[in-house]
């Protein structure tokens, strides 16, 4: 593993020039907007209802959730909250029947599509290729994408997976990412696939594990956006990295690179910072990362200047039911399960 493992006539012009530059910034914009994850692992959560209201009342015009849940769905009704829908893992292996994964699509796509505006599928969350899943991972994916296909949904919803960035074989420096042997047969195909279909790698991305698991080598400023300078050079192409989000995210572009995909792109479908239970895990921590990220992905990494890096922040809310240890899965929440928020953030 590497240090970042636990991404001319000038006048006639003019005119055309400055409304292409305004599309394009709107465009970078809106692929910037920032997202949450929507867990459910607490006994003490808002109703569905409530919960939709606190996404529009701050701004947050994206969401994700882990599973197809009815009072979610529901509640999404008419809220132009875009979606990330996902599959469990141990869903898998049944979603390689094709009538199956028809079955899914109706039941929890079609039946709610146009009023709830879908954009990605997640096929499995976090597979390695060692799980017992990961060879359903692909097949569920093809499936998924055909009864997609089928419902003239294409165009609309992308169908993918995520992944986390274990699956990297070396992180450091960022160009020299490559996944790692084991993980390469699992993940290529998912890679032809998602390259063939048009549609991004999700994946999920904490610096603040890659921080914990490496604190020797790995500074806190780095990790939360607050380097006053540039910390790691990249000799090839000489590029700085002034934070570890980037390290990461360019080396994981690094790796698609290497397994013959260089214009994939990526969805961070998951990043936060615990506010408790750990290692600098601390409310004003959290918040510095947080607002640093929101700002940060606005802009791209040194690999991918300029394109707003589309990005979910986990999560919506703590969850005390999630299994322990380590405690600090249970204080990732922007919010407090009586709504109020733990920092003060600014989504829209």
């Amino acid at each position: 593993m590497g240090l970042f493992n636990a991404k001319d006539s000038k006048a006639p012009m003019a005119p055309i020039l400055l409304f292409l530059g305004f599309l394009i910034s709107g465009l970078e914009l809106t692929g910037a907007q920032v997202g949450v994850c929507y867990g459910r692992n607490g006994n003490n959560l808002p109703a569905e209802g409530d919960v939709i209201g606190l996404y529009n009342s701050n701004g947050i015009g994206r969401m994700r959730i882990y599973e197809p849940y009815q009072p979610t769905l529901d509640a999404l009704r008419g809220s132009n909250i875009e979606l990330i829908i996902g599959i469990l893992n141990n869903n898998l292996q049944a979603l390689t029947d094709a009538a199956t994964a028809t079955d899914w699509v109706q039941n929890n796509v079609r039946n709610y599509s146009p009023d709830v505006k879908f954009l990605y599928i997640a096929v499995g969350n976090e597979v390695h290729p060692n799980d017992a899943e990961a060879q359903f991972v692909l097949p569920a994916m093809q499936n998924i994408q055909n009864a997609i296909v089928s419902a003239n949904l294409q165009d609309q919803i992308k169908v993918s997976t995520a992944i986390d960035t274990t699956l990297l074989g070396n992180s450091y420096p960022p160009s020299a990412g490559v996944f790692s042997d084991s993980a390469s047969s699992y993940i290529n195909p998912i890679i032809t696939f998602l390259v063939n279909n048009g549609a991004p790698l999700l994946a999920n991305v904490y610096p603040y594990f890659s921080y914990t698991g490496n604190t020797k080598d790995i500074a806190l400023p780095y990790a939360l956006f607050t380097s006053p300078g540039v910390v790691v050079t990249d000799p090839d192409g000489n590029r700085g990295y002034q934070n570890l989000f980037d390290a990461l995210l360019d080396s994981l572009y690094s790796a698609l690179e290497k397994a013959g995909a260089p214009n994939l792109q990526i969805v961070v479908s998951e990043s936060g910072w615990p506010s408790d239970g750990g290692t600098a895990a601390t409310v004003e921590n959290a918040g510095t990362y947080y607002n640093n990220l929101i700002n940060h992905v606005k802009g791209g990494t040194p690999k991918r200047p300029g394109q707003a890096i589309e990005t979910y922040l986990f999560s919506m809310f703590d969850e005390n039911l999630k299994a322990v240890p380590p405690e600090l899965e249970r204080h990732f929440g922007l919010f407090s399960p009586d709504k109020q928020p733990k920092y003060q953030l600014t989504f829209g």
